[in-house]
């Protein structure tokens, strides 16, 4: 029998090994690519949605004494939130769907990103930002009209806690709902694309609703229009994701995930350890006794001797298990609650058959016709 021959190339992984240079570089790239295009269309229709909600007049807001059109508002933050829903439910497995500087920095703050990649990123989006801009301003006539400017009266310092705030609502909303990896991550991209609808409608009578660098970039840069506030919509944003950052950092420091919010509970009664009340408390109980006797009994109990007498000390002990709230309450404990007690009751009802079949088989035996 020939001798079984192991070479190095049989052994080696069919997937690439990750910690190789030429694949990091090679992920890399795709994440950027993903990046890119999803920005350059997120920005190809947030912009356009824009630009076509404000054609009869130059700002959502208009002049301080004409009314704000809501039309309009809600056209915009539609656009803009279900463009961000679509494009990060498309790339939210090749680069993470992010298509934000301000949501890259937060990830990196957070930990969630390497460094490296969330600058390979931001670069990826400000020209994706740039390139969404001038495809739409090719497209439709006219001159774009969806750049971001204070309104409502609005000052510098309003308008850049305004971008601050929102972004900060938007930066919670990816942590909670796409960083931390649960039953509902893969609707993240709704719950996103809803934060920044939500968002958008408050801040664009005022601020005009960037939340993101790259939507007051690509306009300004193809329309040549840079105004002198410019900068909020890079400081706001950025201080918003610090801000949520933090908070989250603080939230997972102490350890959020233990407290049990509505109806998660890890120590929930079940239904026959809830209070009996009234009629129902004097009605007696196949497991259980009265809490007013203050202990457990078996009497009723079909698996009578399967505990001992320590198992009953501790039932005893257990402070949870009886509690007297007065007259007519009562609360019952479980007598099963381990795959032993289970065990042995499948036992018991897999020997009753046996005897309930012997006893049929005699029977029929018995009635029988002798040969």
């Amino acid at each position: 029998m020939p001798d079984l021959v192991v070479t190095t190339q049989e052994l080696r992984p069919s997937s690439p090994v990750y910690g190789h240079a030429r694949t990091i570089i090679k992920n890399n790239f795709v994440a950027m690519a993903g990046e890119y295009v999803g920005t350059t269309l997120f920005m190809l229709c947030c912009l356009g949605g824009t630009h076509v909600a404000l054609l009869p007049e130059k700002s959502v807001t208009g002049d301080l004494s004409q009314p704000l059109n809501t039309s309009s508002l809600f056209y915009i933050s539609l656009s803009i939130g279900l463009s961000l829903t679509v494009n990060v439910w498309i790339f939210f497995r090749v680069s993470g769907g992010l298509f934000n500087p301000a949501v890259s920095l937060g990830m990196v703050l957070a930990g969630c990103l390497p460094p490296m990649k969330g600058a390979l990123l931001t670069v990826a989006q400000v020209l994706g930002g740039i390139t969404g801009a001038a495809i739409i301003n090719v497209l439709l006539p006219g001159e774009l009209n969806a750049g971001t400017t204070l309104g409502g009266g609005a000052s510098i310092a309003q308008g850049l806690f305004i971008e601050a705030i929102l972004t900060a609502l938007l930066m919670l909303t990816v942590f909670f709902t796409a960083a931390e990896k649960n039953e509902a991550t893969f609707l993240s991209p709704l719950a996103i694309g809803m934060a920044l609808f939500i968002a958008e409608m408050v801040g664009v009578p005022y601020s005009g609703g960037a939340l993101n660098p790259v939507r007051s970039l690509g306009p300004a840069v193809v329309t040549h229009n840079f105004p002198g506030y410019h900068w909020i919509y890079w400081v706001g944003p950025a201080l918003g994701s610090v801000l949520a950052t933090c908070f989250y950092s603080l939230l997972k420091y102490l350890e959020y995930e233990s407290v049990p919010g509505p109806g998660e509970a890890p120590h929930v009664p079940p239904f026959w350890r809830l209070p009996a009340r009234g009629y129902l408390s004097t009605l007696s109980h196949p497991f259980a006794k009265r809490a007013s006797t203050g202990t457990y009994s078996h009497e009723d109990d079909p698996e009578k001797g399967l505990r001992s007498g320590k198992d009953s000390q501790a039932n005893t002990d257990n402070p949870t298990r009886v509690n007297r709230r007065g007259s007519g309450d009562a609360e019952i404990q479980s007598p099963v609650e381990d795959t032993t007690m289970a065990n042995a009751r499948l036992d018991r009802i897999e020997m009753l058959l046996t005897q309930l079949m012997q006893v049929r088989t005699s029977e029929g035996t018995q009635k029988s016709p002798a040969v």
